[in-house]
């Protein structure tokens, strides 16, 4: 696993993992399933690092052309964590990444569970989030 921060945009490879930096000690047993997927698998700590330069160092990833796939997982419940599955709109906003597949998991009792789009996007609305509930 490398700190995605200290990581040169050129080192890249077609899939590329991004977690929250406490899922392998947390979850390890999920972990290795991300492992399985890819080993390019990069940490981030949200409590440490600003979102915006997570945003920033990936879309410098992008430009260069070589990633197809991108992994967000993080330990499910984390007030941090959350932030990683938001960079989505957020790459959305700033470049096209239509050719880019993009999986989001958390993990709960060491397994994966992949998250849809819209869930994430409902947690960032509450008022939408309440209307569903009733």
């Amino acid at each position: 696993m490398r700190d995605l921060l200290k990581t040169n945009c050129f080192d890249i490879q077609e899939t590329m993992i991004i977690v929250g930096s406490c899922l392998e000690r947390m979850q390890p047993k999920a972990y290795k399933k991300l492992e399985k997927i890819s080993d390019n698998i990069y940490d981030v700590c949200l409590e440490k690092e600003h979102l915006n330069m997570i945003v920033t160092k990936i879309i410098g990833m992008i430009a260069r052309g070589k990633i197809k796939t991108i992994v967000f997982a993080t330990v499910d419940k984390s007030p941090h964590c959350i932030q990683l599955h938001y960079i989505i709109k957020e790459l959305e906003n700033a470049i096209d990444i239509s050719n880019i597949e993009i999986i989001n998991y958390v993990a709960v009792d060491n397994e994966l569970i992949e998250i849809p789009l819209e869930v994430i996007s409902l947690s960032k609305n509450l008022s939408k989030l309440k209307e569903k509930l009733g």
